[in-house]
């Protein structure tokens, strides 16, 4: 009996490393998660009105595919640490051991690549769970342009470290609306915007969670997390030839 339990262990240690490591290149076109990424797109489809779903087919499509390849990016970029809650842990210490990683780190990440094509049938958003309970979480949604709350579709990047978590309606009841974020995301990420994916909405000025600042103003120049953000954007441009980005 105990050498089933330490197999059942091991087998249980094993699943959650592999799904804390960030997913290789070539992940958004297994198998399984082509089907994914088609259901995907049937459920945006769902969201607009039906006189609209078959103009709002191609549309869905960029959505979902972009959403899954972003996100394996994404993972791939923040380098996660094991779980999900040492990762943060490695971000929030005054040492600083990861530049990023963080849930709402992921959550700019995709809303900054979801913003790169101007949108006719849905629109993005920021929402946010158990917000000021010590333990809130933050991801992206999409909605029908003139769609209302919570007729959604969340997409976490975070939670499988770039492997895509979508949710729906039904998984709503706890989470809240956030315009104030994706009218700030909308300023720095309009749409069709050619930032490399490299760049970071916000960077650390100090070692408290609270020093956090707009990258684009004046104030963030003096920090390090500016100038290491500058250098990778410098780096990734080069590799991909001048491409914002490539995934």
């Amino acid at each position: 009996m105990r050498i089933f339990q330490l197999l059942a262990c091991t087998l249980v240690l094993l699943v959650m490393v592999a799904c804390q490591s960030a997913p290789q290149p070539g992940y958004a076109d297994l198998p399984n998660v082509v089907e994914k990424r088609a259901a995907l797109q049937k459920k945006l489809v769902s969201l607009v009105p039906e006189s609209q779903r078959q103009a709002a087919q191609a549309e869905a499509t960029w959505l979902a595919d972009t959403a899954y390849r972003a996100a394996a990016a994404i993972g791939r970029y923040n380098d996660p640490v094991f779980v999900n809650w040492l990762n943060n842990r490695a971000v929030n210490t005054r040492k600083h051991y990861r530049h990023r990683g963080l849930c709402w780190h992921y959550q700019h990440d995709l809303y900054r690549e979801l913003r790169r094509r101007p949108l006719h049938y849905f629109s993005l958003g920021c929402c946010v769970r158990d917000r000021g309970r010590g333990g809130e979480h933050h991801v992206v949604y999409i909605k029908a342009k003139n769609g209302q709350w919570p007729s959604i579709i969340m997409l976490d990047a975070w939670w499988y470290a770039g492997r895509l978590k979508v949710e729906d309606e039904s998984d709503a009841e706890d989470w809240v609306d956030d315009p104030k974020s994706t009218e700030i995301l909308n300023t720095i990420y309009p749409a069709g915007h050619q930032r490399p994916m490299e760049h970071w909405s916000m960077v650390r000025k100090g070692t408290r969670y609270a020093d956090y600042v707009y990258s684009d103003l004046p104030a963030a120049r003096d920090s390090a997390q500016w100038k290491h953000m500058q250098e990778q954007m410098k780096e990734g441009l080069k590799r991909r030839r001048g491409k914002p980005f490539e995934y």
